[in-house]
């Protein structure tokens, strides 16, 4: 008996673990009346300033030109999986060619992150589109499973972003959509074994525009919203 005890006791130290699926709550909103509860200051770069206020129910982010600033908020809880997530977002008036952009966006690790960064643009990318020298380009981005990048024409100003995934197949189906006007979609190849923190962010980033940043550069954030789904 001692020796079966023994070896079954060696069995669980030896067995893998068998990851568990994230439980997505149902609902989640965060107004920001007053504060941050229910997130974190998640920067990545080495400016220890956390460049970011609440004031009004409204979240500001914003850069320095010329910096490598990354400033971002991300939920504590990394739960989230089929669903409809919404941010109204503020999107500013860039600097022609800044290397600047303002995200609203789901994350799990490098492989598993859905977008949208709206920033000035590069010059190709804006030539391929027709813009305008007011218009901005809002980027809706899967980083991997496929990877996948479709640019689209926005204006500054508020708009709704949402970020929608069900479930095809076992697998997420993503769909972006901007002011209640589906844009893109796209098929991923995990499902709900991955779950996703929700991020709001203002970052200088080199690949969405030409030139460091001319100038500091914000957005607000007005609410995030989940809304869970199969």
């Amino acid at each position: 008996m001692k020796k079966y005890f023994m070896a079954l006791l060696a069995m669980c130290f030896v067995l893998p673990l068998v990851a568990q699926k994230p439980i997505s709550p149902d609902y989640r909103r965060w107004d920001f009346d007053s504060d941050l509860a229910g997130w974190r200051f998640d920067n990545q770069d080495q400016n220890p300033a956390l460049q970011c206020t609440v004031k009004q129910g409204v979240v500001k982010i914003w850069t320095r030109k010329a910096s490598v600033d990354r400033k971002k908020i991300t939920t504590v809880d990394s739960n989230y999986t089929s669903g409809r997530y919404t941010w109204r977002t503020y999107i500013s008036q860039f600097g022609p060619g800044d290397q600047s952009s303002i995200g609203s966006w789901i994350y799990s690790d490098d492989h598993h992150e859905i977008d949208f960064e709206v920033g000035y643009g590069k010059r190709e990318v804006r030539t391929k589109l027709g813009a305008a020298a007011d218009d901005l380009v809002a980027y809706m981005t899967t980083q991997d499973f496929p990877f996948a990048s479709i640019p689209v024409l926005i204006k500054s100003g508020w708009h709704v972003f949402e970020i929608d995934l069900s479930l095809v197949g076992g697998c997420y189906f993503v769909q972006w959509i901007i002011d209640g006007q589906l844009r893109a979609s796209v098929q991923q190849t995990f499902g709900s074994e991955v779950g996703f923190r929700v991020l709001c962010s203002v970052e200088n980033l080199r690949f969405i525009g030409d030139i460091p940043a001319t100038q500091d550069n914000y957005g607000f954030f007005d609410y995030v919203e989940y809304t869970f789904h199969r």
